[in-house]
């Protein structure tokens, strides 16, 4: 009989995931949570049991490096190829200055689970369950507290310069600062009915926010007012990123969102291989995607995805495995 497992991303929503099989790494297995791009040419993806796969040739290879942590990770973030970090459970902060090869511990004086980590140049923040938000000014290196007058858990934060910042979470929770996050305001809008897990502004008026249930909020105020988005998803909406072309990506289970419009109408696109998309993310002119099992990269000037054979986690055997798992 084969094995199927539930996960729950951040303790709240839950995900259908395919059967491993047994692979070179039979030690360790790898679901992918997360990605950072920091260059055209370097890329880091983040298992959550604790590896980080790290390329420097823009996908062609990909070395595994073992962060040692020995809680779920959930986030990751790097500032450049070489400076980067990663997030989890109990307030875990973990550290690296030479491209992910090794890790080191940061004092966060939290043990609340860190879900998300965002850099920006020698600035970072990283959001977590009961408000938590944590601030480094210093390139990681020392870390402190800030204020967000919210106890929800906080999947997303993102910044679009030194002042202007927003973060989203559970229960329709929408925050907004002007001021690197020194002070934060929550928004109040009958538009988020769901829980959102993650938001991306494009320029300093037009960003969204996604999450639970297809849940899509698009706000053209700098975040001040958000309505609601028709478009033809159900699924769980966890992330979002634009493609050189400008159209805007949202990764939505099964499928991807994308508007070739600035976000006026969505059309859904099947993911192919029977892949659970959960990130899109660029890296330098390409726009690729991370699934629990493995990656995808878009293909041509147009829609189209290919599952990248280059890559192969720890734990499963991409390929002939999928299909069987699907029955093809």
């Amino acid at each position: 009989m084969k094995r199927r497992t539930i996960t729950a991303a951040a303790g709240f929503c839950a995900a259908l995931m395919l059967p491993l099989t047994a692979s070179a790494s039979d030690t360790q297995n790898c679901y992918l949570r997360d990605a950072s791009s920091p260059s055209a040419s370097n890329a880091y993806l983040l298992c959550e049991q604790g590896l980080v796969y790290g390329t420097t040739d823009g996908g062609a290879t990909w070395t595994a490096h073992d962060t040692g942590a020995s809680v779920i990770l959930h986030g990751i973030s790097f500032y450049d190829a070489t400076h980067g970090f990663a997030v989890g459970d109990a307030g875990t902060l973990l550290a690296t200055d030479d491209g992910a090869k090794t890790w080191q511990a940061r004092t966060t004086g939290t043990k609340d689970h860190l879900l998300s980590v965002f850099t920006l140049g020698n600035l970072a923040w990283t959001s977590g369950f009961d408000g938590a938000l944590l601030h480094s000014t210093d390139g990681g290196r020392t870390w402190s507290k800030q204020n967000t007058g919210t106890s929800m858990a906080l999947e997303s934060v993102f910044f679009l310069d030194a002042d202007r910042g927003w973060m989203v979470g559970w229960s329709g929770t929408i925050l907004r600062t002007a001021d690197g996050g020194k002070t934060w305001q929550i928004i109040k809008t009958d538009a988020a009915q769901w829980s959102l897990a993650a938001v991306r502004f494009i320029d300093a008026n037009n960003g969204w926010a996604v999450g639970f249930s297809g849940q899509l909020l698009q706000s053209t105020d700098g975040g001040a007012t958000w309505k609601a988005q028709k478009n033809p998803s159900q699924s769980w909406l966890t992330s979002l990123a634009t493609d050189r072309a400008k159209r805007i990506w949202i990764a939505a289970d099964e499928h991807f969102l994308v508007s070739e419009d600035g976000g006026a109408n969505w059309q859904a696109i099947p993911v192919p291989g029977g892949f659970f998309v959960a990130r899109v993310f660029t890296m330098g002119d390409s726009l690729w995607a991370l699934a629990e099992l493995g990656v995808l990269k878009q293909t041509g000037p147009g829609l189209q995805w290919k599952h990248d054979e280059n890559f192969v986690p720890a734990g499963a055997h991409i390929g002939s495995t999928i299909d069987e798992t699907l029955g093809k």
